[in-house]
Formats: C-alpha cells, structure tokens, sequence
C-alpha cells in the first residue's frame, strides 16, 4: 500500500533554546532563513506524502499560521515584483496538505504518535520528527519508503555513531539483510557503551504499519506518565519484524544548539547567494586564529 500520510510531532518545549523559544516555537527557528519544520515538510513532500499531520501543544498554533494563507503579505509582494519571494512562500503548501491535532498534555513520544490514530486511519505512514534534518541527495523518508514497499516490514532510520555518542542515542543492533538494510533484534534508549548491541542509532524517521497504534495503547507509561514510542517499536519488533536503514546522507539535530549551528553553516553553504561570502568570513576567522 502508498504511503500517503505521514506525522510530524511537534508539541515539545524546546527548553534548550530558551529564552528564543518562549514566544516562538523551537521548530519555527530559521536554519538560514526556512524554519527548520518547513525543511521537513519538504522532505515529506517530496517522498511522495500527501498529508501531513502536525501534532502540536500549548502556544504552538504558530506553526500552522506558517504555511496557511497570508492574503495581505502575497498581495504586498505582488504589489512589489517580488514573485521569487512569493513562489517560494506559496509553494510549501502547494506541495502537501496540512492538518492539526493538540496534543492536550506532554506524555511523550508515542502518546503524540497515537493522537494521529483517526487521521491516519488504516494505512501505513510516515513519521519525521520534528527538530532533525537530513539533507540528503534523495530525500531520507523516500528512501526508507522504497526499504518499505520492498519488504512491507516497519523501518527506522539508522545511523552509525562513535563509541562516545552511544549514549545519548537510542541504539538498535541485528544482522544486515541487504546493503544498509538490517533485520533488528535489539532496541535500547540510551545505554552504556557496554551494554549497547552496536554503534546503529535510531534517528527521527520512521515508516510505520497501522499496527503501531494498537502497540502504543498497550504501552504502559513510565515514570513520568509519558508513553514511549521505542517501547511499542520494540514489542512489534519481537512479533513481526522490523528494518533499520543505514540512510544515505547528513542528519542534523536541529533541537541542540550546537547541531542547530551545524545545520545552519551546511545549509547556507549550498546557497549560491551566502556560501562566497561565509567562506571568506571562515577563513578570515581561520587565519585570525578565531578557529
């Protein structure tokens, strides 16, 4: 079956970047001058999804307002000749169909997967989270579609990381099947170098069977209340099988300040209008000593 329809969760508080984030929304903050969920929801669209469910929380109804209707800045910038600006404010929405759900309390990951059950219906879907960008020549949701569509078995995105950044990843190990696709048998949050089953971390895409949402349900909630998606990942994963793929190109965790800034340089330097002038200003720095 297509996968038509995909999720992005995005009801978090994006604590880290406070104070910026106490009005504005930690998706909403611009790598170069695109907020980084727009980025997403290009990747999404791209890959062939028709409708994106946004799941959102308290303060958030921004994130919305982003990519609806704007009558009075189009007619300005029509008025204007500015048509490349408004080409590109337009085409976002033209791409894909947008729809909200509130995420009426924080309970976690798999709580705001499981508000998008009566949207999503029956079908498999796609999930991208909302503060991690990968740019990749072929866009990172189409190709774990493709993985999809091939073996009809769920897939989560893997990425290989050093022995150092195991712990604050969720870590998944197995046997690999075909290249980059691996059969998995071990999903752990955040363990200890020692206890870890590789060096395969998990990173927010997944394409999901509609099964998931009867997992979740039987999910018991932690220590916090909060319903973990990687819980019920873990018990489909024992019944039916599940796929990581080793993805081909450059995540970014756009929810730390220091990935934010990485994504931020990477993407301005593929941009032929800022790349010249931030490669002299990097080298002025090199050759000053700054860096």
């Amino acid at each position: 079956m297509k996968v038509r329809k995909a999720v992005i969760p995005a009801a978090g508080l994006g604590t880290r970047f406070l104070p910026a984030t106490k009005a504005v929304p930690k998706e909403l903050l611009p790598i170069v001058d695109i907020p980084t969920i727009q980025h997403i929801v290009v990747e999404a669209a791209k890959s062939g999804i028709e409708q994106i469910v946004v799941i959102t929380g308290r303060g958030k109804s921004s994130i919305i307002d982003h990519f609806d209707v704007h009558p009075e800045l189009e007619s300005k910038l029509e008025q204007q000749g500015k048509t490349e600006l408004l080409k590109t404010l337009r085409e976002t929405r033209s791409m894909v169909e947008i729809v909200a759900i509130r995420q009426q309390e924080p309970r976690g990951l798999g709580h705001a997967v499981l508000c998008a059950k009566n949207l999503i219906g029956n079908e498999p879907f796609a999930v991208l989270l909302g503060d991690d960008l990968v740019d990749a020549p072929e866009p990172c949701t189409k190709q774990m579609i493709d993985v999809f569509q091939k073996h009809d078995k769920p897939v989560v995105a893997i990425m290989r990381v050093s022995d150092a950044d195991v712990p604050k990843f969720g870590i998944c190990g197995g046997s690999e099947v075909e290249d980059r696709i691996y059969l998995l048998d071990a999903m752990v949050e955040k363990p200890s170098i020692a206890e870890a089953p590789s060096n395969m971390a998990i990173v927010g895409r997944y394409i999901f069977k509609p099964e998931i949402f009867s997992y979740l349900e039987k999910v018991k909630p932690g220590k916090a209340g909060e319903i973990q998606l990687t819980d019920a990942m873990e018990q489909m994963m024992l019944d039916d099988g599940f796929l990581g793929y080793e993805f081909v190109g450059s995540r970014y965790d756009a929810g730390d300040k220091f990935g934010y800034l990485q994504a931020s340089i990477a993407f301005a330097l593929k941009r032929p209008d800022i790349a010249p002038r931030l490669k002299v200003y990097i080298r002025e720095l090199v050759e000053r000593g700054v860096v």
